[in-house]
């Protein structure tokens, strides 16, 4: 990593990603979207962690979209547009990819960029002051199909086209309408609400919560391009795992089960 501009902290079985430039509205900057691969890998790695909050410092903002600063810099030519945009995309499948839940945590804007970063995630609660927004028809910029498909395969088809052509802002029960984001808290409840979900989230079986998310993942795919086998296989790995046996005596003994992943 070679940017403050995004914090990395292992706390306890949840991982937090921080998005860390609130003078900009924690804008997403170029260096910013190339730490993200970086620290997704080594949460990923890491069998303590079960549970990834991703969220936005200063109560401001999730993150504002990509920093429009660098875009005559950065996104200038052709060439320059397909590196931003390849190292985009790297980030983005780290983040919906790792096999581990993730947890956007929004307060304040959530725009453009930052929305699509959200989207990633499998889940997302926010504040009841968050705003959500893609203004890519404000600034003449295209999406690609890998970017707006997430769009359309969470609020459909009619939603994404209102999102995109308006490229107006949303507030949070507009969003929560469109099932753009699964809760909306008051904000001084929402970090609260959040840690207790992550817990509640990393108190049960990793090897289920890994079989739902690859299993969901398989259903989002075009039919012909379905896994199944993969599916099947990671049903069969949670009834042949000790967790499983652990969760049956847990069960009997009405104590909480005591899951490692095996």
């Amino acid at each position: 990593m070679h940017t403050d501009k995004i914090i990395a902290k292992k706390d306890g079985a949840i991982g937090r990603i921080t998005f860390n430039n609130p003078e900009r509205r924690n804008a997403i900057s170029l260096e910013m979207w190339q730490a993200m691969p970086v620290i997704l890998d080594d949460m990923a790695a890491d069998d303590a962690i079960r549970v990834i909050v991703v969220n936005g410092a200063g109560g401001k903002a999730f993150a504002s979209g990509a920093d429009i600063s660098q875009f005559e810099k950065q996104r200038s030519s052709k060439d320059a547009i397909a590196a931003y945009g390849a190292t985009v995309t790297k980030a983005c499948t780290a983040l919906s990819t790792v096999e581990k839940p993730t947890i956007a945590m929004i307060e304040g804007y959530c725009i453009g960029g930052g929305l699509l970063v959200a989207l990633c995630c499998d889940m997302r609660i926010a504040s009841e002051d968050s705003r959500f927004g893609i203004p890519a028809a404000r600034l003449g910029l295209g999406y690609k199909f890998d970017s707006v498909r997430p769009l359309v395969d969470l609020v459909g088809p009619t939603y994404a086209k209102e999102i995109l052509f308006t490229a107006r802002q949303f507030d949070a029960d507009e969003a929560r309408q469109m099932g753009l984001v699964n809760r909306v808290l008051p904000g001084a409840a929402l970090a609260g609400y959040v840690d207790d979900y992550a817990a509640t989230i990393a108190a049960n079986a990793p090897l289920t919560l890994l079989a739902v998310k690859k299993t969901i993942g398989e259903v989002l795919k075009d039919p012909d391009a379905r896994d199944l086998a993969l599916c099947q296989a990671l049903t069969d790995a949670c009834f042949d795992s000790a967790d499983y046996t652990e969760g049956r005596r847990a069960f009997m003994e009405k104590r909480k089960p005591n899951f490692t992943g095996r």
